[in-house]
């Protein structure tokens, strides 16, 4: 019994489509091409469950669960199924911060020090510069993440979580820690991939007098009805086990606890020391709700508050703080990963010139990822939003799974 049901399970996750295959990506039909790029992970084992939602003009177009939340117990995806978002927290968390900037509770130009006194981390000349609310947004406050720096770095010594390990820890003694060591750069100079979202949840705490829990379901996740997404796992028994994949590993591995991942080689980072992982943080009511990486949620209302950004902010957003999440915040400030063309809006990365880029994508498309295995983007151009949320890294995020599902979209 059990064989037959595997077998069915393959045949209907994994079988790549004929009719698909058969035809020139640009003359298949849209849902086949979208099909044969999702099939194709599966099938060669980059991915092992994911669910890929996209909508255009605000009309739900194309909508697929395929492989396995939790592979050892064929459970398979399903349209509820909750991810761990990593990264995807950012956006929803910048979110809630200007929806209090709307309500005139919290100014851009606010110094840091107005909301967290003690927080004062230096430049390695011993100076403690002024850090404003925007440069947490945009994330030119000079912080940064451990996963980022050499092994052994000033952030591994401190102790400082990246918000995705170390369950239990306080948000006050990250802070504590993270104030130990020097900035990486003068606040407003340079573009970091950083912790300043897990800062700004803190100033958010401070606002609102609430825990960022409850914070955020009041500013964002309860006025879009997104019932799914919180800092804890809603429902235990819907959310993904998490994957990793082991080059040369015919199949992703499932993740332990605590598993290290490295960093692919960069030129502009170097020799890393990779990411920690603690999937136990959804479920340990003691963790400090992580700002940059800590919420979980479902694809549904994942795209619900994306397409609510692009649509204008609805009842979460002014039309111009949501305008401001999607256009360039950082003039030509390097770092972005994504590489030339590429700039920073808040909470992902904003498409200025496509074709520096190669990219089929619009001009201002707003895009990013998260660390678990997930990616988004926003082509306001074309009106077309799409969410990919996986249960494998680092394919469902940084592998050609990414520019295949792109360009199955534009083709």
């Amino acid at each position: 019994m059990k064989s037959r049901l595997i077998a069915a399970l393959l045949s209907c996750c994994l079988m790549p489509l004929v009719s698909a295959a058969a035809d020139p990506p640009a003359a298949r039909p849209f849902n086949a091409r979208i099909d044969a790029v999702i099939d194709r992970a599966l099938s060669n084992h980059r991915l092992v469950g994911v669910i890929v939602l996209v909508a255009r003009d605000g009309k739900l177009i194309y909508q697929r669960a395929a492989g396995f939340a939790d592979r050892e117990s064929l459970r398979p995806v399903q349209a509820d199924t909750l991810f761990r978002l990593a990264s995807v927290s950012k956006p929803i968390v910048e979110a809630s911060a200007l929806a209090l900037v709307d309500r005139g509770r919290l100014s851009l130009d606010d110094p840091l020090t107005r909301w967290l006194p003690q927080f004062r981390p230096k430049l390695r000349a011993g100076a403690a510069p002024t850090i404003t609310i925007r440069q947490l947004l945009n994330h030119t406050s000079g912080l940064g993440y451990g996963y980022s720096e050499s092994p052994g770095g000033a952030y591994h010594r401190a102790g400082i979580s990246d918000g995705l390990d170390m369950p239990g820890l306080s948000m006050s003694e990250n802070l504590h820690r993270l104030a130990s060591v020097p900035l990486l750069s003068a606040p407003g100079t340079a573009w970091h991939d950083s912790l300043s979202t897990d800062v700004l949840g803190a100033v958010i705490e401070k606002v609102t007098h609430e825990p960022l829990r409850a914070a955020v379901r009041e500013l964002v996740t309860g006025p879009l009805s997104m019932s799914d997404t919180d800092f804890r796992a809603r429902d235990v028994t819907r959310l993904a086990t998490p994957y990793v994949n082991r080059d040369p590993a015919p199949a992703p591995a499932r993740m332990v606890d605590p598993q290290t991942v490295a960093y692919p080689p960069d030129v502009s980072l170097g020799s890393t020391a990779g990411l920690t992982f603690s999937p136990a943080r959804a479920l340990d009511s003691r963790s400090y709700s992580s700002g940059g990486a800590g919420l979980i949620g479902s694809a549904s209302d994942v795209l619900t508050f994306l397409e609510t950004i692009r649509q204008g902010g609805g009842r979460m957003l002014s039309p111009a703080s949501a305008r401001a999440m999607m256009v360039d915040q950082i003039g030509s400030l390097p770092g972005v990963p994504y590489g030339r063309g590429w700039e920073f809006g808040l909470g992902g990365a904003v498409l200025v010139d496509p074709e520096a880029a190669h990219s089929p994508q619009g001009i201002g498309t707003w895009r990013w990822g998260g660390e678990y295995g997930a990616v988004w983007f926003v082509d306001p151009t074309r009106n077309i939003t799409l969410v990919s949320l996986s249960n494998t890294m680092p394919a469902g995020v940084r592998s050609p799974y990414v520019d295949e599902l792109i360009d199955a979209v534009y083709d």
